[in-house]
């Protein structure tokens, strides 16, 4: 709980332009970063995503954890601009270019906490509080639990990663409708030899691949949620390239930190009684 105790506002010029500073990591811009090697998922199945857009365009996924905040990666804040009035999320979708069954709400307040790194991608996660709650209904919109665990997943573990990222690693555009791939959690320390330790793989990351199908999170997919046996453990933070076993996605894992830290901002700022992790 220490190393979470400060709690970082964005908006101070100096963390702005520390977060924009240009980084190797495939998603540290989140516009630069659909699933490739996957498919399309069946339409609201995953009533849980949120597109996060600027200017209607979408940039980063989340995850609706509560009626008013989204669960996302903190490294999307970097494209998300100084001002929050560009920044929406769109909730209940399935195809972007339809309006029906969707919610575009504003955003309130960002939190990330103060040991974050955009350099290591350290404690890559960030609650955002929308400026009003959102309609939860049985089809569209529904909220998705955080795991309570905390545990560490086993090497091979099924998992699945969703978002409307590119479909191709040489793509640029997002894919219109909800993508999904199945991949799988690697050995921690080759995933570290991978990357050379560029970045360190910690005890609070994953790494997972498909490399049958060079399936992999990619550009557009950064704050995703990661699933595995429909629990969600963590969201997808980074890599290099799409597809690349040598080089497999990096996701930030859930540890009882990270649990913690979002049960302690979500108590303090929210106006309901019942706060805390679903």
């Amino acid at each position: 709980m220490e190393r979470f105790n400060r709690i970082i506002r964005f908006g101070g010029p100096l963390l702005q332009t520390a977060l924009l500073i240009a980084s190797v990591w495939k998603l540290a811009a989140c516009s630069e970063v659909t699933i490739v090697g996957g498919h399309e998922v069946k339409p609201h199945s995953r009533p849980w995503m949120v597109s996060l857009q600027v200017k209607n365009s979408h940039v980063c996924g989340g995850t609706l954890i509560r009626d008013q905040w989204v669960l996302t990666a903190a490294h999307c804040k970097g494209v998300f601009g100084e001002s929050k009035k560009f920044v929406e999320a769109v909730l209940g979708a399935h195809s972007l270019t339809s309006s029906k069954n969707t919610q575009r709400v504003a955003i309130e307040e960002y939190y990330v906490p103060g040991t974050y790194s955009d350099r290591t991608k350290e404690d890559d996660i960030m609650l955002i509080k929308l400026k009003m709650k959102v309609k939860i209904n049985s089809k569209a919109v529904k909220v998705k639990e955080v795991s309570k665990s905390g545990k560490d997943l086993q090497v091979g573990t099924q998992c699945q990663v969703t978002g409307w990222g590119v479909v191709s690693a040489t793509g640029s555009m997002p894919s219109d409708t909800l993508q999904g791939a199945e991949v799988d959690i690697l050995d921690r320390k080759l995933c570290d030899c991978f990357y050379n330790r560029n970045p360190v793989i910690t005890q609070d990351m994953l790494c997972a691949s498909n490399n049958k199908r060079q399936a992999d999170a990619c550009k557009g997919d950064s704050g995703g949620p990661l699933e595995c046996k429909k629990a969600f453990v963590g969201l997808v933070s980074g890599g290099l390239g799409c597809g690349n076993p040598k080089k497999p996605g990096v996701y930030t894992r859930f540890s009882k930190r990270h649990l913690d830290w979002i049960h302690k901002i979500i108590k303090h700022q929210s106006n309901t009684t019942n706060v805390g992790i679903l």
